[in-house]
């Protein structure tokens, strides 16, 4: 296992150097956050990143993300160009050294939270996901903005972007992602990089948008769109647990024996009565509804020994800054998922 850790940049909070400090961390898992989604990454970015990464005595070699653009998802004839540039970015970045490239193909939205503040008895506080509070929520009033929510787009740009995604259907979402996957895998075969699509979050449409990656039975779908160990699946914990039909642990355990998990990411929920509302929560199996130690058994004991990294943490300690990604929280989850599997490692040996 290799545990890692995500940094946004310089302009994050969160120093690099005492992300170091977190024993038995060996990656950061960061990107280039300065270039439009569907434009090239510049070598130089990439190669200044990698460097304030291996002067920090880690490995530059998960990025998260490369976004996907909204044509290439709506699978528009201008999807060409962005999809040409996706293909000199996977080539770009394995010859840097990076084994492992996340992404989504959530369409608009990223991850979606409808509070980011939600005071805890403790005193911490966290990201929550309330279902009465989204449907009072209305994007295109452009009066919002949360993390996941696209802020490049105007009031104007993002109405006709939904109007676009009007005419779309599942299946049209799931063609045009398999035609991506036709064009991008081959190249990232060459360049020896597995792409790791990330889990829909939450794992269920929301304001009408299609979302197909939910699901056991849809992540077995997107695998044989293109049945390559290149095609792979950062398995998120928190955004398929946020949907109380999945079972964490058996998927973790079915789709880490078949050789495709390339990215763990692993965060608790605790889900709440009316089936699609969650609050996230520490790591700690006691605080949420997901079972930390099933999960890493169902990894070490199907052989995975890929990267890791702690998701979504509470602010805790008077810790500001973004929300979700203070250090704390995550150092304390690094831990706990280290302690884990040390112990698991060696009581079952």
């Amino acid at each position: 296992m290799k545990l890692s850790f995500r940094w946004y940049g310089e302009e994050d909070p969160v120093k690099i150097e005492y992300i170091r400090q977190i024993p038995t961390m060996h990656s950061i898992v960061t990107a280039v956050y300065d270039v439009p989604v569907g434009e090239k990454w510049p070598v130089e970015s990439i190669q200044k990143l990698k460097k304030t990464v291996e002067d920090n005595g880690l490995h530059f070699e998960v990025i998260e993300s490369v976004p996907v653009h909204e044509d290439i998802k709506l699978g528009l004839p201008t999807r060409e160009k962005y999809i040409e540039n996706y293909k000199e970015n996977i080539r770009n970045l394995g010859a840097a050294g990076v084994k492992v490239i996340c992404y989504n193909f959530m369409p608009v939205f990223d991850w979606t939270r409808t509070q980011l503040d939600k005071v805890n008895e403790d005193g911490s506080t966290a990201l929550v996901y309330y279902r009465d509070q989204l449907e009072k929520m209305d994007p295109l009033t452009g009066e919002l903005s949360l993390p996941g929510w696209d802020s490049s787009y105007t009031k104007e740009g993002l109405a006709e972007i939904f109007e676009k995604y009007s005419k779309i259907t599942d299946e049209d979402l799931w063609t045009n992602l398999g035609y991506f996957l036709g064009e991008i895998i081959p190249v990232a075969e060459s360049a020896g990089v597995k792409m790791a699509i990330h889990p829909d979050d939450p794992p269920y449409p929301i304001f009408g948008l299609p979302r197909i990656i939910t699901n056991e039975a849809n992540l077995d779908r997107f695998l044989k769109l293109y049945d390559s160990e290149y095609n792979g699946l950062t398995f998120c914990t928190g955004s398929l647990g946020s949907g109380n039909f999945n079972d964490i642990p058996k998927m973790v355990g079915k789709f880490a024996s078949m050789g495709r998990i390339h990215f763990m990411h692993i965060r608790n929920v605790k889900l709440l009565e009316d089936g699609s509302s969650f609050e996230e929560t520490a790591h700690h199996s006691s605080y949420g509804s997901m079972d930390i130690v099933k999960i890493i058994s169902a990894l070490q004991s199907n052989g995975f020994d890929g990267y890791i990294r702690p998701d979504h943490g509470r602010m805790i300690w008077g810790e500001t800054g973004r929300p979700g990604y203070g250090l704390f929280d995550r150092a304390l989850g690094a831990s706990y998922i280290a302690g884990i599997w040390e112990a698991v490692e060696k009581t079952t040996k």
